[in-house]
């Protein structure tokens, strides 16, 4: 029963990502905004985005969509995807970086989606956390070197799988607009492209920034992993290095193989690690000892498995 438990842990830490500071921070700002929003009893729809930013100067929108949320559902499925979309992003650029882009992502994309909602004459607002997820999923595909992605176990082409997520969170999240999402896809390929590199901020400089007080705080808090924006910091940081001690790893050590060849006249015997050694012996396939051939098969054939295997 123990055994069992165990393995099921096992896969469970495996299937759920590790918790990010920016991530947390994101999720926190959410759970806030949907607490305040129920206690105030405003309108529905009151900080969704939409034709109203121009029509009736509601800027203060477009920062105030992604951590809206209409029911508690709606809620728990922008923070599920969230945690599995926008994780891979933290870790590759770090905690500050990573909440700069999704600052600067979510507000384009909400401009653009409002301007789109006038030029349509409809009234589509939309809200949450999708768009944003959407749009590191689409920045971090732009950038990667990887031809192929896995969703669910399946391999998808690393340029179609932001499109197969807009379909997937269309279905799956309530309250989700698809023109929204594709406007966030192509907003976030755009910038792992470099469109918005004039206002992105540089490794450096990131990491002046997250020596403020502010950060310092978040780093602070051990439930979560803050990423560094140094490269060098942020590999030790996602790859510990590992230090076995002494005695984890097996060393067999073998003998030479005894030969029955008479030893050359006026050669001496040597000592190799506490074992002797002739350096004039010859060994013959006649003189191996019992099991050797039988064994010394096994031994390449299991070595050729392994080569195959990797």
């Amino acid at each position: 029963m123990t055994s069992h438990l165990k393995t099921m842990l096992q896969v469970f830490r495996e299937l759920v990502p590790v918790v990010t500071s920016g991530t947390f921070l994101i999720i926190l700002t959410s759970c806030a905004v949907f607490g305040s929003v129920d206690y105030f009893r405003l309108a529905p729809g009151s900080l969704s985005v939409g034709s109203g930013v121009f029509l009736q100067g509601q800027v203060h929108r477009v920062l105030t969509y992604p951590f809206y949320h209409r029911s508690l559902g709606q809620l728990l499925l922008s923070i599920c995807t969230m945690l599995f979309l926008g994780g891979g992003l933290e870790n590759g650029v770090g905690t500050v970086r990573f909440l700069l882009a999704c600052v600067l992502m979510s507000a384009v994309t909400g401009l653009l989606y409002a301007f789109l909602d006038v030029l349509r004459d409809s009234q589509a607002p939309t809200e949450g956390l999708v768009p944003t997820a959407l749009a590191c999923v689409a920045l971090t595909t732009a950038r990667t070197k990887t031809t192929k992605g896995y969703l669910c176990g399946v391999s998808v082409p690393a340029v179609v799988l932001p499109w197969v997520l807009v379909l997937v969170t269309g279905v799956l999240v309530p309250h989700t607009v698809p023109p929204c999402s594709i406007v966030a896809a192509l907003v976030g390929w755009s910038h792992g492209r470099g469109w918005f590199s004039l206002v992105d901020i540089s490794e450096s400089g990131a990491a002046l920034v997250e020596k403020s007080t502010p950060f310092r705080l978040l780093r602070g808090v051990g439930v979560v992993l803050f990423v560094p924006a140094s490269a060098e910091e942020r590999r030790r940081t996602l790859l510990p290095q590992i230090n076995p001690p002494p005695g984890s790893y097996p060393v067999q050590a073998y003998a030479p193989v005894t030969s029955a060849t008479t030893v050359a006249a006026g050669s001496t015997d040597t000592m190799h690690e506490g074992w002797r050694n002739s350096p004039g012996a010859v060994v013959g396939p006649g003189h191996l000892p019992a099991g050797g051939g039988h064994a010394l098969q096994e031994s390449c054939e299991h070595s050729s498995h392994a080569l195959l295997q990797f």
